[in-house]
């Protein structure tokens, strides 16, 4: 992802009618949550809404109050104030184990002892179902997320996908109104977590209540859930669909996940000039506050001046460091502009760039994009 340089306050989005909705709903069914908790000289402050059906995801660096806001949801953290409703009942002040409430944790915590049909079958024990019948229920979920095969299994007989499967099926065997997932597949090795998050994908499709995903991987926020909630220190400071998100970014935090060089300036027509004095001209028109962003392959580096080209973006620049992205190798530039650039490894190694290198760096208006800050 692109170091993004910007100095963009940490302004929420709006997403507009569709929020209105699910807030309105939420109010008799779904999560209506307004989470503050304070914790020595951390403060949280997040609301959260959600539709049954939908998936939010919560998004933030480390630190930003994902897991306290996880556990206040789960009743696992005590709220400082605020309101946590589930379906129109007040949830604050009701026992974890008495709240309608499935957690896949990030480790899974399987009981190592038992089999994954018992795993599966403890939460409905516990809350007073015939042990018949809780290992009937239990078979049933097993078999529909494809483990049928597996239920006399230990953990430990178990892959990485397995498990995770075995945890999803034991939150949902108690009828969560609310299911809550912490980095569901931080454990998993990059070839498992590719198959496993498309099948995650699939199951919360058919999961009729709300779904929360703590993650702070961009590509399961993106593609598992419906609405994503970005946190930094302790406040929301962008929500909407994905593909809003990642389309006008309002963070540097968030430029970094989406891949984009990010900067925040004041806008005059076609010119967006920051406070550094450098200018950007773009091919939307607008006045007042306003971002700009453009992800680094927009880029294309010179060492001389160039003097036929139709890009209306030119910066001199030094070259900072130099570090293989996927593919290609991503160039990090100080000077008029700081920025990122991605070039092919055969037009890094003809340039020859190295740290200290002076090049000029373009990029055309009709690359970037602008919108109100």
């Amino acid at each position: 992802m692109t170091a993004a340089r910007s100095h963009a306050s940490p302004t929420s989005g709006s997403h507009g009618a569709e929020a209105e909705r699910v807030t309105e709903e939420a109010r008799d069914r779904g999560l209506d949550a307004r989470l503050v908790v304070d914790r020595g000289s951390f403060h949280l402050d997040v609301a959260l809404t959600a539709a049954p059906g939908d998936v939010v995801a919560v998004l933030g660096p480390n630190g930003a109050g994902k897991t306290t806001a996880l556990r206040a949801l789960a009743g696992l953290a005590p709220l400082s104030g605020g309101h946590l409703r589930l379906d129109g009942a007040e949830l604050d002040g009701v026992p974890p184990e008495h709240r309608p409430v499935g957690v896949v944790f990030q480790d899974y915590l399987l009981f190592p002892h038992l089999s994954a049909l018992d795993n599966v079958a403890f939460g409905p024990r516990c809350r007073g179902a015939a042990k018949v019948e809780s290992r009937a229920q239990a078979a049933e979920l097993l078999a529909r997320l494809g483990l049928a095969d597996h239920a006399s299994a230990r953990p430990a007989g178990l892959s990485g996908g397995q498990a995770q499967r075995v945890a999803l099926a034991r939150a949902l065997a108690i009828r969560p109104r609310l299911l809550l997932l912490d980095e569901p597949l931080a454990a998993l090795d990059a070839r498992t977590r590719l198959d496993v998050r498309s099948q995650l994908r699939r199951h919360l499709a058919e999961f009729e209540a709300v779904a929360v995903l703590v993650t702070h991987d961009p590509l399961d926020a993106m593609v598992l859930a419906d609405r994503l909630v970005v946190i930094e220190r302790g406040q929301v400071v962008q929500e909407g669909s994905p593909a809003d998100i990642a389309r006008r970014p309002r963070t540097d935090y968030i430029a970094q996940l989406v891949g984009l060089n990010l900067y925040r300036g004041r806008a005059d027509g076609h010119t967006v000039r920051l406070d550094t004095g450098a200018a950007i001209t773009t091919t939307e028109e607008l006045s007042g506050p306003a971002f700009v962003a453009f992800p680094p392959g927009a880029v294309t580096l010179h060492l001389d001046r160039p003097s036929g080209s139709s890009a209306r973006n030119l910066w001199r620049c030094e070259v900072s460091g130099l570090e293989t992205h996927g593919d290609q190798i991503r160039v990090d530039l100080t000077g008029e502009l700081p920025l990122a650039a991605d070039l092919t490894t055969i037009a890094a190694a003809e340039l020859g760039l190295h740290p200290g290198a002076l090049v000029w760096a373009a990029v055309k208006a009709a690359q970037t994009h602008a919108y109100p800050a």
